[in-house]
């Protein structure tokens, strides 16, 4: 199948879901990059564009939410969550209202745009806020189910995106549930949790550590907050390694979340695959990627370093 960047979903999934349900979509100027722009154009009555100002398009996303109609609220993610957190904080989580902060171009695959674009701390920022669903999708496919499934939760949520094309993980029949991990393949030997596009990785990793006679099971674990601790410990006690693999860094993010859960429910052997506290650098995506050790083969490195240990 075709590489779909998961912005693209999200525009896609804005538009067919316009003619369903009754919501607002607003930008900060980005709408060509975040998507959001095939909702304007489709649907520009419910389109706000609040210009270069992420931290009043936030206030006003919340401002029309408590008049009781959802609202989408999108940017890059370096300016929707790091110039804009105060607002998120307050105006959004606090009072619990239907916000849905959908940002893209989140992670290292910005390319080159370079380090003050490439926003890694994200998921580790915002999972520590009350009230807040996070979210990092996979896929398309899964982009797609969980705009949907965020437009008919409510409460606040925040989902990324990214700028880079992914491989497909899922087809269009896939169901997405919040806070549910997602097993795509079975083995004894170790688990890898992952998310984002680090799922293809981790699956073609598993694929490379099959044909060496070690067997892994991969899980999708979609959403950060709430976690799925059922399956992170149903898991770790099943292969007694664990290795955990996002686009993100090591610290506060999906390794960060997992680890918590291990420590206080089934101490297991682990090791995080992610940055390493580091910013990143101006270079094409598929080529920070393999710089920083976001690839398959660093995934199976890490199964093969607890299988030794």
């Amino acid at each position: 199948m075709d590489k779909i960047a998961t912005r693209a979903a999200y525009g896609r999934a804005l538009c067919d879901l316009g003619e369903k349900y009754d919501f607002v979509v607003m930008d900060a100027d980005l709408s060509a990059s975040t998507q959001t722009a095939l909702f304007a154009k489709k649907f520009p009555e419910r389109f706000i564009n609040c210009g270069i100002a992420e931290q009043n398009m936030i206030s006003v996303a919340a401002g029309v939410a408590s008049t009781g109609r959802p609202v989408f609220a999108s940017s890059f993610a370096m300016f929707a969550v790091g110039r804009a957190y105060e607002q998120i904080r307050n105006s959004v989580c606090y009072p619990e209202l239907d916000v849905k902060i959908c940002a893209s171009h989140a992670g290292i695959t910005v390319g080159e745009d370079g380090a003050t674009h490439q926003y890694c701390e994200d998921l580790g920022v915002l999972r520590t806020v009350p009230n807040l669903t996070v979210i990092s999708p996979a896929d398309a496919a899964e982009t797609y189910a969980a705009v949907e499934c965020i437009l008919k939760h409510k409460g606040p949520v925040y989902l990324r995106l990214g700028r880079y094309a992914v491989p497909a993980v899922f087809d269009d029949s896939y169901k997405f549930e919040i806070g549910k991990g997602v097993p795509v393949r079975e083995g004894g030997d170790a688990v890898i949790f992952a998310n984002g596009i680090m799922l293809a990785a981790a699956l073609e990793a598993s694929g490379a550590l099959a044909a060496e006679g070690i067997n892994v099971s991969v899980v999708n674990i979609h959403t950060i907050k709430p976690i799925d601790k059922e399956i992170i410990v149903k898991y770790a006690l099943k292969t007694g390694r664990v290795v955990t693999a996002e686009e993100h860094t090591v610290v506060g993010g999906l390794g960060g979340a997992v680890a918590e859960v291990l420590s206080e429910n089934a101490p297991t052997k682990m090791k995080r695959v992610g940055l390493e506290d580091c910013f990143g650098a101006s270079a094409p995506a598929a080529k920070l990627l393999d710089m920083y050790n976001l690839n398959a083969a660093a995934v199976a490195k890490a199964v093969k370093g607890l299988m030794e240990n």
